[in-house]
């Protein structure tokens, strides 16, 4: 999948109330960039980078695929080979929970 299919899944499979509050997330996919807020209501993702994200995720697109569409964490050595960065850990679990 492309970065933009990813992100337009993304939105689709978007499950409301799992998130305690307002979140944002800045993503960047492979040469990707994308701020994304999530809400009780809804998954809001936009191209561009945001400079307050309460969650930055660095990834290889394959790696933030299988994190969000098939729900698999990143392994220990994507994360070794630098596939895949986050800024909190607690907010990456989250947004696994958040996308069915």
């Amino acid at each position: 999948m492309t970065p933009d299919q990813i992100v337009s899944e993304m939105t689709r499979r978007y499950v409301p109330g799992k998130v305690p509050r307002a979140l944002t997330y800045y993503l960047s996919i492979g040469e990707h960039k994308y701020t994304m807020k999530l809400s009780a209501s809804e998954c809001a993702i936009t191209p561009g980078k945001v400079e307050n994200a309460d969650c930055v995720i660095k990834s290889d697109p394959a790696v933030f695929a299988r994190l969000v569409i098939e729900r698999k964490a990143p392994g220990a050595l994507d994360i070794a080979r630098g596939r895949f960065k986050t800024s909190d850990v607690s907010l990456l679990a989250l947004l696994q929970d958040c996308f069915r």
